[in-house]
């Protein structure tokens, strides 16, 4: 377990950890450490009303551990709100591992993992999340079957996400431009990870004006190489002339220095918790006339993906669901315009409604 001196004293005063659980609504938390192994994570539940926690694992190089606490906190309630608007029988969760996923993973350090995810009793199946790999997972479940993404399974999430993540983007632009043509369209991608790089081909295909950024320097060489994308800076990505800016990095990238920067007309991009505070630059983004895509169903490809190894179903049954982002973009941003109010809130209750019906029959687990 974190020891509680690992932590500002001054932050956990104002902020005690059961106080943050409750503010969302949190069903468990796990503390993991290993010191033999150099383990240090987190993993949240969420919610178990649809089932199990399902949720992938991240592995971050945080500054401290009160911000990997608060990131895995938002993220499986993230979660929740993705396998509930996506129609999945899967509650909410998510994991944090605090290290750099490029000079600290090992054998051990994931099956030390695995463990801790097998105490859980079958409440949480973690997944591939940043940072993490089919190869990782693969180390995971020599300690647990509670793990998707597997080699050989389902895989690999990173294609569907991303081809979900398209088709809303497609639905955004209908609605905004009277046609779902991306042709000429000028796209900034933030981050061309796995998941970035998938978004990046689907607009390459479609003739799309590329433009990306990311902290690697190689991904970016060969990315931009590969696909005639436009390299920009970190810092410069957000202030471009775009029609489309596509976070597929970690979050909160739209708050309120960006959003002085940011001339585009739709935001829908892969990340998770895109908006720093949704209850105010929600209301900004509106005001500003641009569509936002509330990224826990449009980037939910990746856990639909996972759902279909959990129940057995086909890599086609999966991508055939990821395309129905498409008509739900469409439905909460008509929603949104018709009924005046932000498309973060149609989102968030038409999950929250589904959670309350399934209650009403389901215990949680």
């Amino acid at each position: 377990m974190f020891e509680v001196k690992d932590i500002k004293e001054t932050a956990l005063a104002e902020n005690p950890v059961v106080e943050r659980m409750s503010k969302y609504n949190h069903e468990q938390l796990l503390f993991c450490n290993d010191n033999a192994t150099g383990l240090k994570a987190i993993i949240a539940v969420h919610n178990t009303t649809l089932g199990p926690a399902l949720g992938g694992t991240r592995m971050w190089s945080y500054n401290n551990e009160l911000e990997a606490l608060n990131d895995v906190l938002r993220l499986s309630r993230g979660m929740t709100y993705k396998n509930s608007i996506s129609g999945l029988n899967l509650g909410g969760g998510k994991a944090v591992i605090i290290g750099d996923a490029r000079k600290q993973k090992s054998e051990a350090l994931f099956r030390r993992f695995g463990k801790f995810v097998e105490s859980l009793g079958g409440k949480y199946i973690t997944a591939e999340d940043v940072g993490i790999s089919p190869q990782d997972m693969t180390w995971v479940n020599m300690e647990t079957n509670n793990v998707v993404g597997l080699p050989g399974k389902s895989g690999d999430p990173s294609p569907v996400t991303a081809y979900g993540c398209y088709m809303g983007m497609k639905a955004a632009a209908k609605i905004q431009y009277g046609s779902d043509s991306l042709e000429g369209k000028k796209v900034a991608v933030q981050g061309v990870g796995h998941v970035g790089e998938y978004l990046v081909k689907h607009l390459k295909d479609e003739g799309a004006q590329i433009f990306i950024s990311d902290i690697h320097e190689e991904t970016l060489k060969r990315v931009s190489s590969e696909y005639g994308a436009t390299v920009v800076g970190l810092d410069d990505i957000y202030g471009i002339d775009m029609d489309i800016y596509a976070p597929c990095a970690l979050g909160a990238t739209v708050n309120d220095a960006t959003l002085e920067q940011l001339n585009c007309a739709i935001i829908a991009g892969a990340a998770n918790n895109q908006l720093a505070d949704e209850s105010v630059h929600g209301e900004i983004v509106k005001s500003k006339g641009m569509i936002y895509v509330p990224d826990f169903m449009l980037n939910a490809g990746g856990v639909i993906n996972c759902y279909a190894e959990v129940k057995g179903l086909s890599a086609e049954w999966a991508m055939g669901k990821a395309s129905e982002i498409y008509d739900r973009t469409l439905e909460i941003v008509n929603r949104s315009n018709s009924e005046g109010i932000p498309t973060y809130k149609i989102a968030n209750k038409i999950a929250e409604e589904r959670i309350e019906s399934i209650g009403k029959v389901k215990l949680p687990l």
